[in-house]
């Protein structure tokens, strides 16, 4: 169960362009990456302290060529070398998934390559097992800029979403969080670093830590430190930067980690395996590692930094998986800017070559 024995060398050209990175890899066997080249924008939309949709569709537009020949030459590979062309399909913004979408259609086409559609968030799920094998049962505690999640997977290609964020995703409250102290954009590393300096002042409620539910809930936290700013301001009052970071900071971690420990132990998971931008926070790492270190029959998988983000590595790792089970995807694959884990799953299942 979970192994997955292939009878030559696969590679994987990937594509991911769901935001603002355009990115492709070439990944060999699912696990090992031959190139992998991430053009980014955060220059470009740092002036509006978020990502512009139409100004990250153009850029993409501008990169893909470019970002495709990079690839190539760093792997010291052509097309003709290629198994299969993987792309992102969803979710993200339309525009920025059509563009990736479009390349990998063409490309599939030219060169007659099967065509394979991934899912964002098993892509960044699929980030772990190009460090470390996987072990099933697995939880995966997903924390992105759009989404916190927590899921069950029993074997490969399986997701089921055992809890979720009612409201705001962590990563978009710390974003709002950082605008609101005026730091600049992404402000999800800025927080993590003040929060290193500060104290835990202010202790803001842990919100539905204490439901059975696995649910999350950010938004009243964000609206709490916003508020707490704003009475300060109206009675002249100086706060410190440093330990308002440090307070939203604790109370998103506590959450996350408590509700991510009951998980695994209800579910007797051999695996945890974090995922997602706000994977890359330190705070958030620490503490992960500080509760699971006397686990000894649960393992605990993160990332290196560079894979925390998005990036084309976990598409092709993703699509490994999809590719050797038999799925792929018609030249009239479309985006799908909401599309569901669980849906994905379930028509992965019921649509295999």
């Amino acid at each position: 169960m979970g192994e997955i024995i292939m009878e030559k060398d696969q590679f994987i050209l990937a594509i991911e362009t769901s935001c603002d990175e355009t990115a492709m890899s070439i990944i060999k066997n699912g696990c090992e990456v031959v190139s992998n080249v991430v053009a980014s924008q955060i220059d470009s939309h740092k002036r509006f302290g978020g990502v512009v949709p139409e100004i990250a569709s153009r850029h993409h537009i501008e990169q893909i060529t470019i970002v495709l020949e990079e690839t190539l030459q760093k792997a010291n590979m052509d097309m003709n070398a290629i198994d299969a062309i993987a792309v992102t399909e969803g979710p993200g913004l339309v525009g920025a998934l059509l563009i990736g979408v479009a390349a990998a259609k063409s490309l599939a086409f030219a060169h007659q390559k099967p065509l394979i559609g991934v899912h964002h968030i098993a892509g960044h799920i699929y980030a772990n097992r190009l460090v470390e094998e996987f072990q099933f049962p697995l939880l995966s505690l997903v924390v992105s800029g759009g989404h916190t999640e927590i899921i069950l997977m029993r074997d490969h290609g399986e997701f089921e979403v055992i809890g979720e964020t009612r409201d705001d995703a962590a990563g978009e409250a710390y974003d709002k969080v950082a605008k609101t102290l005026g730091l600049p954009y992404p402000g999800g590393p800025h927080i993590d670093r003040l929060a290193q300096e500060g104290e835990d002042q202010f202790q803001f409620t842990r919100a539905l830590l204490h439901e059975d539910s696995y649910d999350f809930s950010f938004s009243g936290l964000k609206t709490a430190v916003m508020n707490t700013l704003h009475n300060a301001k109206q009675k002249g009052q100086e706060l410190s930067d440093v330990n308002l970071a440090a307070s939203f900071q604790a109370s998103v971690i506590d959450v996350l980690v408590e509700k991510t420990y009951r998980a695994a132990k209800e579910y007797g998971v051999k695996q945890l395996i974090v995922a997602g931008g706000v994977a890359a926070n330190k705070g958030l790492r620490k503490a992960l590692e500080e509760k699971f270190s006397a686990e000894k029959d649960l393992e605990l998988l993160i990332p290196p930094f560079h894979l925390c983000t998005d990036n084309a590595a976990m598409i092709g790792a993703a699509a490994s998986i999809a590719y050797e089970q038999g799925h792929r995807a018609k030249l009239d694959l479309n985006a799908n800017p909401s599309l569901s884990l669980e849906k994905y799953a379930k028509r992965s299942k019921k649509t295999p070559v």
